[in-house]
């Protein structure tokens, strides 16, 4: 793993479930990608091969679209370290959701 990336896809439509309908569709293709995710309130959380997450990024506008968003805009974050020692969800996160039930 050599990146990190978080992504905000807001689709162009106007009605809360119309918008959590069509995020729900790109955070399932983000789970289908068999990489590391992480699911927050503001965004979703990839971590695995810089090339292949700039391709999930890419595509997950494409998701929006088809899933019937007239536009989408999306928020990026890149964590990339060529040589593979990132900070990692768990480590950045795990100790804020240890109480969690």
């Amino acid at each position: 793993m050599n990146a990190s990336v978080a992504i905000q896809t807001l689709p162009e439509v106007y009605d809360n479930d119309e918008i959590v309908r069509i995020v729900d569709e790109v955070i399932a293709y983000i789970k289908s990608t068999g990489y590391k995710y992480y699911v927050g309130p503001f965004e979703t959380t990839i971590e695995g091969d810089y090339d292949e997450l700039m391709d999930i990024v890419k595509e997950c506008q494409h998701i929006a679209i088809r899933a019937g968003a007239p536009a989408v805009m999306a928020y990026i974050k890149v964590s990339f370290k060529p040589d593979g020692d990132l900070l990692t969800i768990d480590r950045k996160v795990t100790k804020h959701h240890l109480d969690e039930k």
